[in-house]
């Protein structure tokens, strides 16, 4: 069974049915075993059932996987339904699922681009809409919309990942969907947000990249380490949680300040012979 939190209060989502996307390893394995702690049914989709399974059987009887590509309509609108016959509703959607592979912009086939941006933008859109039309807007037992929750995960820095062009489009999209979503539907008490992740020392990251990027990642962060997994789980269960119930249309960065500095401060360029920042000369 999935440990208790080390942060917040036992059983805070008691009763809550949340749907996670990409929840088979790295980021979305860790929100959903903190999600599962706190008290929520998890349903965990991805393309490959082997490592759903793995999160199942770390996370317990409260989760459960399902085979689903978010790319393709009615394969997303199987798993919202199969979702809604099983746990009867939807609280929370975690857009969880992306990816994308390292290239020169000039080296990116439309084909390249389109596939990564069908599956961070696109299908964070299918599911996105499938589960509001489905789950949030009809109305409940009071003739009103029941309403619900959606986190987006999204990357940071904003100003651009080099070498991801094409993640870094579809992201800024989703960040904007997010934001649009916010006016529009907040009429039917949906309240939606990003989670703009800098670099987290998972699995994933440490093993795909080259090893060159992985080493200097964290030196490129001004706080000087990686963000670990649970930390971005916390805030993914904070936003779950009643405490994130006046956010929406927010994008939340997590990334030990990289979106404002590349680097530690002060930079060895800036500093004197003691190592203490640089200053002007003042009169007086």
């Amino acid at each position: 069974m999935s440990a208790p939190s080390r942060i917040f209060a036992p059983g805070v989502l008691e009763g809550q049915v949340i749907l996670l996307s990409g929840g088979g390893s790295g980021l979305g394995r860790a929100a959903t075993l903190e999600l599962v702690a706190l008290g929520a049914h998890v349903a965990i989709c991805g393309r490959r059932i082997e490592p759903l399974e793995e999160t199942v059987a770390l996370a317990g009887a409260r989760c459960s996987a399902h085979v689903c590509d978010i790319r393709e309509e009615q394969q997303v609108d199987a798993l919202v339904d199969d979702v809604l016959a099983r746990y009867g509703r939807i609280d929370t959607l975690v857009n969880n699922a992306g990816g994308q592979f390292l290239a020169p912009a000039e080296e990116i086939t439309p084909k390249g681009f389109r596939t990564v941006t069908r599956l961070n933008l696109d299908g964070t859109w299918l599911m996105t809409h499938a589960v509001a039309t489905k789950a949030f807007i009809p109305a409940g037992d009071d003739g009103r919309p029941r309403g619900g929750k959606v986190i987006s995960t999204t990357l940071s820095p904003h100003n651009g990942l080099a070498g991801m062009v094409h993640s870094s489009a579809a992201r800024a999209g989703v960040e904007n969907m997010m934001r649009e979503l916010s006016i529009e539907w907040a009429r039917f008490g949906i309240k939606l947000n990003a989670i703009a992740a800098g670099q987290f020392g998972t699995d994933v990251f440490m093993t795909k990249y080259p090893r060159e990027m992985v080493a200097a990642a964290a030196g490129q962060v001004p706080i000087q380490r990686l963000g670990r997994p649970e930390e971005f789980a916390w805030l993914v269960a904070y936003l779950a949680s009643p405490g994130g119930d006046f956010f929406s249309g927010s994008v939340l960065t997590i990334d030990g300040a990289r979106d404002n500095h590349a680097g530690p401060w002060p930079p060895a360029v800036h500093v004197d012979d003691a190592g203490d920042p640089l200053r002007e000369s003042r009169r007086g």
